[in-house]
């Protein structure tokens, strides 16, 4: 053990004799690879995973190490590297949702200037989602309606029904009014109209309602979650059990919102260009509540 120990001190101090600036900079470039890597994917099932499996591997290293053990060695040797070549497999929609991201905040830009007219427009779209949500939660009528941001719902738009309407909350009550054609699916939002209506959504296979000691939460808060997984759009559902109405963004949910704070959300997120001293609280207070919900659950 002692041997062991000296030996170590030894390679450290090795290395650090032979240090300059070009180690330095393949060190630095090294962090900021492993540390992008670990970004993407904070928050998802991979890592809880890759928690367990570094701490297995360096428990495992020390024993063989310490201790003089063949057979285990060799099971050891063969068995690590296949489990690093399965994780990326098992866990390969989880990976590609981080690329995807990466990929959305190097190429766009958040924060665009927009014109009156545009604003204006987009105040009006907001109140009437806002309004029918509102309605909608009295009546205890269930609604998914997804509003696109920069991903394009193009896809999910041709499994409904066309409509290229514009926003109302009279037209949104009657598409969610119980045992009419088009209340099953989800409706999509783009540029200001009601693109489609039932339109037929991913759900989630994060596992974060099933965890939930609530069952309120259904298929549509399902494909609430599962649409913000895949894409960054925001969706907004209403229970029909209770009534409730959520929101969700970026794989998680917020819960139990009234009309006021449901909208003062919504121009956050779409309106950013013009955020205000008060909305910059609002958004810290929309993280902070996202990040609570998802560890809590």
């Amino acid at each position: 053990m002692k041997k062991l120990v000296t030996d170590l001190f030894s390679d450290i101090l090795y290395l650090f004799q032979r240090l300059n600036w070009l180690s330095i900079l393949d060190l630095f470039l090294v962090t900021i690879v492993l540390y992008a890597f670990l970004l993407l994917l904070r928050d998802t099932q991979i890592m809880v995973l890759l928690r367990g499996v570094i701490f297995t591997i360096l428990l495992l290293a020390l024993l063989t190490t310490l201790i003089n053990l063949p057979a285990f060695s060799w099971l050891v040797k063969t068995i690590v590297p296949a489990l690093l070549f399965a994780i990326p497999v098992i866990f390969a929609p989880e990976i590609r949702r981080g690329l995807e991201k990466l990929g959305r905040a190097g190429t766009r830009q958040l924060l665009v200037r927009q014109s009156v007219s545009q604003t204006q427009l987009l105040e009006r779209t907001i109140h009437s989602i806002v309004t029918a949500a509102a309605r909608l939660s009295a009546r205890e009528h269930g609604a998914l309606i997804v509003i696109q941001r920069f991903d394009s719902l193009a896809d999910y738009a041709k499994t409904g029904v066309r409509l290229n309407a514009s926003v109302t909350p009279e037209l949104l009550l009657q598409i969610f009014y119980p045992n009419t054609p088009l209340h099953d699916g989800a409706v999509i939002i783009a540029d200001n109209q009601i693109v489609a209506g039932a339109c037929v959504m991913p759900l989630s296979a994060s596992g974060i309602l099933t965890r939930s000691p609530e069952r309120q939460m259904g298929l549509r808060h399902r494909a609430a979650l599962g649409t913000s997984e895949a894409t960054d759009a925001i969706t907004v559902v209403v229970s029909e059990e209770t009534g409730s109405i959520s929101i969700a963004h970026n794989g998680r949910m917020i819960r139990r919102l009234d009309s006021e704070r449901l909208e003062n959300i919504l121009l956050a997120f779409y309106r950013p260009a013009e955020i205000n001293g008060s909305q910059l609280k609002l958004i810290d207070w929309v993280r902070n509540k996202l990040v609570g919900n998802q560890r809590g659950k």
